[in-house]
């Protein structure tokens, strides 16, 4: 099984689609959904903010980002389903399958994500469905907009699955202008002090974290590759991407 998270704003999303829609194996799909979020609540007058990275989703625009995060998860469903692969899209709030704390009064109704309800998920791939899941969780006091890289983190760590992050990059470099400084494995610790030290930055910083948070939750590996088309066997046979093991596993 493999959990694999596209990103709101992954160009050539229906080719990925299709490729995932004849892997041979069992997936769990998390998405995003941002850009369609800001051009919803810029549509409706809404301001968009962002504080350390994350969107601040105010009470009254939580209603909005639901809605949006919703409709693309069915939409990726509906064309998982015309690919012959059969899928349901799930909110978090669908049979609890996710919940998650306020992270921060600053950032209005966003979530840390504290456990996930694997059994829904079971559920459904029992009966030969790949689950797509929004990013919307279950809160104290109603749903919460969390970040899409924790929540493919914390149901890969909770089913104890590997985890693909596909992005608009090759993966992690050691260089950011030279595509050909891929690192091909990248053991947790030392993830962390290139984080220290400055060679991984900027966007990659929360991509990387969001891996290792993978890790912590229980994902054997991860690896953040470019989102393109056959993408998913090369990265699985080791052609592109980084693979982010625990230091223990690295080889």
């Amino acid at each position: 099984m493999l959990v694999v998270k596209i990103g709101g704003s992954l160009d050539g999303a229906e080719i990925l689609v299709r490729d995932l829609a004849h892997h041979d194996g069992e997936l769990v799909l998390v998405h995003g959904g941002g850009p369609r979020i800001a051009a919803a609540l810029e549509r409706m007058g809404f301001e968009t903010r962002f504080k350390d990275g994350l969107r601040v989703t105010p009470p009254e625009q939580m209603e909005v980002v639901e809605q949006v995060l919703t409709h693309v998860g069915k939409e990726l469903a509906h064309s998982l389903s015309r690919h012959g692969r059969p899928a349901v899209g799930l909110s978090g709030r669908d049979a609890r399958l996710l919940a998650a704390e306020l992270q921060d009064p600053e950032l209005g109704r966003v979530g840390r994500m504290t456990s996930v309800n694997t059994s829904i998920l079971f559920a459904l791939l029992n009966r030969h469905l790949t689950p797509v899941v929004s990013p919307i969780a279950v809160g104290a006091d109603g749903p919460l907009n969390v970040n899409a890289d924790e929540v493919a983190a914390a149901v890969a760590g909770c089913l104890g699955e590997p985890l693909v992050y596909f992005t608009d990059v090759p993966g992690v470099l050691t260089d950011p202008d030279d595509p050909e400084s891929r690192l091909p494995l990248l053991p947790g610790d030392r993830a962390e002090a290139m984080i220290a030290d400055g060679t991984i930055s900027g966007g990659m910083i929360p991509k990387v974290r969001a891996a290792l948070l993978a890790l912590e939750f229980g994902a054997p590996w991860v690896v953040i590759a470019p989102g393109e088309a056959g993408g998913l066997q090369r990265l699985l046979a080791g052609k592109m991407g980084t693979r982010i093991v625990p230091a223990k596993n690295a080889r």
